[in-house]
């Protein structure tokens, strides 16, 4: 299954974003897999933003963007979207999506329960 991200860009603090992230290929062996979004600023580990199960109704956020960003996903479309509101330069990054392929209690968080990853998108954000 390939994972492609897009949607990134340039734009000024205050202002809004839409990510999507679109699995093509085999995405059967995703059924039933939550899916995810990390980002990774420049010279710093890559870290968690938000994720979601396969049904849609369970978004969890890191605190660095909750109550700012939304994910939601679309199963039939087989693509989750991260909508960034009220965006500041804090969020420049590389976003990436990802397909939980390892579920244990609290493993959302953690990269390492991400089987699958897309390619990235670049959002940076002027002050």
């Amino acid at each position: 299954v390939q994972l492609q991200a897009f949607g990134g860009g340039l734009v000024q603090a205050g202002g809004s974003l839409r990510l999507s992230c679109a699995a093509s290929g085999r995405t059967s062996i995703i059924y039933g897999m939550g899916m995810g979004w990390f980002r990774q600023a420049p010279e710093k580990e890559r870290e968690f933003v938000a994720a979601i199960n396969w049904s849609g109704n369970s978004p969890y956020y890191a605190d660095s963007v909750k109550g700012r960003f939304t994910i939601s996903r679309d199963t039939a479309k087989n693509t989750v979207y991260l909508q960034m509101n009220s965006l500041e330069p804090g969020d420049t990054a590389v976003y990436y999506c990802a397909v939980r392929t390892r579920s244990f209690t609290g493993g959302g968080y953690y990269a390492s329960s991400y089987g699958y990853w897309g390619q990235g998108t670049l959002v940076t954000v002027s002050s």
